[in-house]
């Protein structure tokens, strides 16, 4: 039997280093499945909702640095990968994908489930062009691996199903896949670095805010923040790479922000950003020089004025730099960040003091133990919402452990999406999926997945019948109350377990410790139904520098008189309500 299009692109992809493929089965897509079937070394990885696919692929290629893939039947399938595909886009994952589509001879004729592909996909796409023959096909596969693993993005290949089904032709000039060259790391100019040195010698109090591009480079930072006496702000992409056995680490900045970030940021007269696109220059300071290191030529300067841009990697500029700095500095601005910073950690703890057993669970307490328990090499993946602030404040990134979530994106229903690519990606490291109930819902069918494919991640659900971030937001805005953010209560160990999987159901501190315990220590996925308090306040520091950036407008003490929740949320929430 002739190998088929199909058998060749599966071909290829194995040839390119790719071990599985996520998605869900379709009839456009039945000569892919017959060609899986002949070559094992592809594992397929089916899931519930293609979206579910584009996540996972999305996750295994942050994770591990290479190249995944991920595919949608025709027309309402591939639709489904979008939301994913934009997360890998901005998230720099290399990531390929076969988009099924209807027969060529049906193109242009509004059959049913047609549409156009090469319009639907186009912005979040480094690469996309629409298969027609089999010699095109392969140069369009190749080309679509290519720019997926050089420029860190995705590549799409749109193959009608007729033509995936047609027999292989021979390859022709550019269809075949040269290796990829060892990469080089981009260098600082001596000019650039002369401006930098004389900018610093200049300026008492210097702070370094870094990002997912100082990954490599965090001993070389640590060590240049030393001789600067620097302090340390780091973003939540750069929490996993900065925050662990860092001495000058003052925490985060930003709407999730928390410790001694914030004043370190705003009160220097330099400010470094290392390897950020930092989304939040309402965060950044007014009057402080900036500078701005980032191999992406495009992100400096995007944020807010820079004094000096240099397009170069992180961790070679601070290899420079730290055997031209002088050693002798003046340490005043650093030990006055790092006693803020001791400040105000000891202020979000005070949730773990005097816990009465038998009354509501602090999600904050429940994030500590499970970072406390959790094994050093943990892969945790993060939804957006409250779980992102849980993550930021309370769980600390020691050891091998991994933090991955939609940072860049920011979408809902995340965190079990991607801990299907890590656990397909990682089967022997614990993953544990941190899921608010409202994300839970969205994709739930995929606990189905985990239990299909045995995989033994762990979901924990911040389950407080809300959309609480949603709802935070509304306030901080004016409105009296919040609106369309109720959930309806659900028990989804419940649901869990008549699914057939392992589940706890946690409602106060005493049966915390035996229930995480148990549930870490089951031996295939296992859920967490922690029903934490409602009225935790996860609002970010500093209310009076919120109220200038019109984020918290409305929320004053007059307004809390009438506003029976937000009063709870004071008295029983966090102790700083932004005072």
């Amino acid at each position: 039997m002739r190998a088929s299009v199909a058998d060749r692109l599966v071909e290829m992809m194995v040839a390119a280093g790719i071990c599985r493929i996520y998605g869900m089965a379709g009839d456009s897509l039945n000569p892919l499945m017959e060609a899986l079937q002949r070559h094992p070394q592809l594992q397929w990885v089916p899931v519930r909702h293609e979206e579910t696919a584009a996540l996972a692929a999305s996750a295994e290629s942050q994770l591990s640095g290479g190249i995944a893939a991920c595919c949608g039947s025709c027309g309402p399938g591939s639709i489904h990968l979008l939301n994913g595909l934009y997360d890998a886009h901005r998230s720099h994952a290399a990531v390929l994908v076969l988009a099924a589509h209807v027969p060529t001879v049906l193109m242009g004729s509004g059959t049913i489930q047609e549409i156009h592909p090469t319009l639907c996909f186009r912005e979040c796409t480094a690469y996309l062009e629409l298969a027609t023959c089999p010699e095109q096909a392969v140069g369009a596969m190749a080309q679509a691996l290519r720019t997926a693993r050089a420029q860190r993005d995705v590549g799409m290949v749109v193959l009608p199903g007729d033509v995936a089904a047609m027999p292989a032709a021979p390859s022709l000039p550019g269809g075949e896949l040269a290796p990829l060259p060892e990469s080089s790391l981009l260098r600082p100019t001596e000019e650039a670095l002369e401006k930098l040195l004389r900018l610093l010698a200049e300026s008492p109090r210097v702070s370094f805010l870094c990002g997912a591009g100082c990954a490599g480079a965090a001993q070389d930072i640590i060590a240049l923040a030393g001789r600067l006496k620097a302090p340390i702000a780091y973003t939540l992409r750069g929490k996993e790479i900065m925050e662990a056995e860092n001495p000058y680490a003052v925490g985060m900045t930003g709407l999730l922000g928390w410790g001694g970030a914030l004043h370190a940021v705003l009160d220097c007269d330099v400010l470094v950003l290392w390897g950020t696109d930092f989304p939040y220059p309402e965060f950044l300071p007014r009057q402080a020089h900036m500078v701005q290191v980032d191999t992406d030529a495009a992100a400096l300067g995007r944020r807010g004025k820079l004094a000096l841009a240099i397009h170069a990697d992180a961790g070679a500029t601070a290899r420079v730099l730290l055997h031209r700095v002088p050693p002798t500095r003046a340490d005043d601005f650093l030990q006055q960040s790092l006693n803020f910073h001791a400040r105000e950690v000891a202020a979000i703890s005070a949730a773990f003091h005097r816990v009465e057993e038998r009354a509501a669970l602090r999600p904050e307490l429940l994030t500590r133990l499970l970072s406390d328990h959790a094994e050093t090499d943990t892969i945790f993946t993060v939804d957006t919402g409250t779980p992102d602030i849980w993550c930021a404040r309370y769980l600390q990134a020691g050891g091998r452990r991994r933090i991955i979530g939609s940072f860049r994106h920011a979408s809902m229903g995340c965190a079990l999406a991607m801990a299907i690519g890590a656990k397909s990606t990682y089967p022997s490291r614990q993953v544990v999926a941190l899921c608010g109930d409202g994300g839970l819902a969205m994709l739930g069918g995929e606990l189905l997945t985990l239990l299909q494919e045995n995989l033994a991640v762990k979901v924990l659900v911040y389950n407080n019948s809300e959309l609480d971030f949603v709802a935070l937001q509304q306030r901080g805005q004016g409105m009296p109350q919040s609106f369309g953010t109720r959930l309806r209560p659900t028990h989804f160990a419940a649901v869990a377990k008549a699914m057939g999987m392992a589940a706890w159901r946690v409602e106060c501190a005493q049966e915390l410790i035996p229930a995480l315990r148990a549930w870490l220590a089951a031996p295939g996925p296992a859920l967490l139904d922690a029903a934490v308090d409602s009225h935790a306040l996860p609002l970010p520091p500093e209310m009076s520098y919120m109220r200038s950036l019109g984020f918290c407008r409305g929320i004053d003490e007059q307004s809390l008189h009438g506003e029976l929740d937000s009063v709870k949320r004071l008295l029983f929430g966090n102790r700083r309500f932004f005072l």
